[in-house]
């Protein structure tokens, strides 16, 4: 078949769509996709200064679109304590039940997620499929966890060869590990078994 026929023929077959939207008046739109923020290490869902800010930028920028900011708590200040004090796995747990009551969001949804908030969204990906995840952007997210102590002057300097092993001796004790979030992601070369080849 020549392609101007093709256009011809599938010209033909839209025109009776094309023509009953013009008399409806016309088709609104697709609504954007939901788009679900959770919230980095200190911070909350509603902050004024940062998620609240980036919560009615994307409003503005994405007109129609839903967007939930996660709180875990039941206000702001829950809210940031939960972020450093309460079990990783408590806090996936507990987004995943609010996702799946949301009605707004049960055909899918994307997910941004800033340092930890990336980090946890992954999780809930992995654990959660209802609803289903459509796309995770993580910002900051520390994926492979935490090693060290960022920044200290010198790999053979004294004062931070003995802060390294005093981070190492209590990011690793059972009351540390079940208490703080940070230590819930710090990782240590020297307690992981060796690569197999």
């Amino acid at each position: 078949m020549a392609p101007s026929c093709s256009r011809r023929l599938l010209a033909a077959a839209l025109l009776p769509w094309c023509c009953a939207a013009w008399a409806l008046g016309h088709l609104d739109p697709p609504s954007p996709p939901p788009l679900v923020i959770w919230h980095g290490m200190g911070d909350s869902c509603c902050n004024p200064m940062s998620m609240g800010v980036i919560k009615k930028m994307v409003e503005k920028e994405i007109p129609g679109i839903y967007v939930l900011s996660l709180e875990i708590g039941k206000n702001m200040m829950e809210d940031v304590e939960n972020s450093f004090f309460l079990n990783v796995n408590v806090q996936v747990n507990m987004v995943c039940q609010i996702l799946e009551k949301d009605p707004k969001l049960q055909q899918g949804y994307n997910a941004i997620g800033f340092s930890q908030g990336g980090q946890f969204l992954r999780a809930v990906a992995q654990r959660c499929p209802t609803p289903p995840m459509m796309t995770l952007v993580s910002v900051g997210g520390q994926h492979q966890g935490v090693f060290g102590l960022p920044r200290c002057p010198g790999e053979s300097s004294h004062i931070c060869d003995f802060i390294r092993k005093s981070l190492n001796a209590g990011a690793y004790s059972k009351v540390v590990q079940e208490r703080t979030l940070e230590a819930e992601a710090a990782g240590s070369l020297s307690l992981r078994p060796p690569c197999s080849t």
